[in-house]
């Protein structure tokens, strides 16, 4: 569920362009003005906007707001700027052959469903020209680079359906593949959790926990390490339940010395039109805390003020 606040009767993207130019003329840019517009726009909206700004003043919006905002707020509003399958070709683009995060790329394809990451693939190679595999295989390695992609290739089911034998017999391979013997055969860890669809895998983990005690995210943690383990942990943790898992996320960004605000940005840009407010709920469940007050701690300023705009009302 979203947290985008949008207008019941928004104006037209001509006026929301129209705006946006005046913010911009004269010294220094009505900052507060461009937030007011852009965090409440859906992507629809705001490529409407964009378009209507093109014809209008015969430039580009993000060139634009590249040169009026600077620093984490320009980060985050010129990510957000994007509808979500180009935002997030842009930032498997830049963690991949840029940044080198590679936590940030596996984050973003273990997370999504496969239907967008079909499209995403198709939008990354119209955007960069180049195969989203092919930058995948030229910059990670090993068992990380077969899991990320098996996962971005195969074809999987979506629904709800799942098969309690198969689940089982699943749960039994993964134990023979891993915690029952000597060393782990990753090919078979590949196999599953490419292969099946969430559903499934959520029906997995929890037969495996049934069966063995423990469950399926601990036996990934004693089994393997490093990026291929968090492949596969962002896997089974988002087939069972995607909420929870970024309220972990964005704890992470937010706790201790200092703050990633890269994370930060992110998660609640890439997740305020699909399921924010589940992850508000997570978070608050979890840590006694709203992620509006997490934040607003954490950050300061315009870009305080855009991040909440995003996250809507504090609860």
């Amino acid at each position: 569920m979203s947290t985008l606040n949008v207008p019941p009767v928004p104006p037209s993207p001509r006026d929301d362009a129209i705006q946006l130019h005046t913010a911009f003329k004269g010294f220094g840019c009505d900052t507060s003005a461009v937030i007011n517009i852009l965090a409440h726009r859906d992507a629809t909206q705001r490529a409407y906007i964009q378009q209507e700004y093109r014809t209008m003043y015969s430039g580009d919006l993000l060139k634009r707001l590249s040169s009026e905002l600077s620093g984490k707020l320009e980060t985050a509003v010129l990510l957000w700027i994007h509808d979500p399958a180009g935002r997030d070709a842009t930032i498997l683009m830049q963690s991949l052959n840029v940044a080198k995060n590679l936590e940030a790329a596996t984050e973003v394809i273990c997370s999504r469903t496969p239907s967008q990451l079909q499209y995403l693939r198709q939008i990354y190679h119209f955007k960069f020209g180049i195969y989203l595999e092919h930058d995948i295989e030229r910059n990670t390695s090993g068992d990380h680079k077969k899991i990320l992609l098996a996962y971005v290739t195969t074809p999987r089911h979506e629904g709800p359906e799942v098969n309690r034998e198969m689940a089982e017999m699943d749960a039994k391979v993964l134990y023979k593949a891993g915690e029952k013997k000597m060393g782990t055969d990753e090919k078979t860890f590949v196999q599953i959790f490419s292969e099946r669809s969430a559903a499934h895998l959520s029906a997995i983990s929890s037969c495996y926990h049934s069966m063995y005690g423990h469950s399926l995210k601990k036996a990934v943690k004693n089994e393997t390490s490093g990026n291929f383990a968090h492949a596969l942990l962002t896997i089974v943790q988002c087939a069972e339940n995607p909420a929870k898992y970024f309220a972990k996320v964005l704890r992470k960004a937010m706790k201790g010395l200092g703050t990633d605000d890269t994370k930060l940005i992110r998660v609640i840009v890439t997740r305020a039109e699909i399921d924010l407010q589940y992850i508000k709920g997570e978070y608050l469940k979890k840590y006694k805390k709203t992620l509006n007050d997490a934040v607003h701690s954490e950050t300061s300023g315009h870009y305080r003020a855009f991040l909440l705009s995003l996250l809507g009302s504090n609860q």
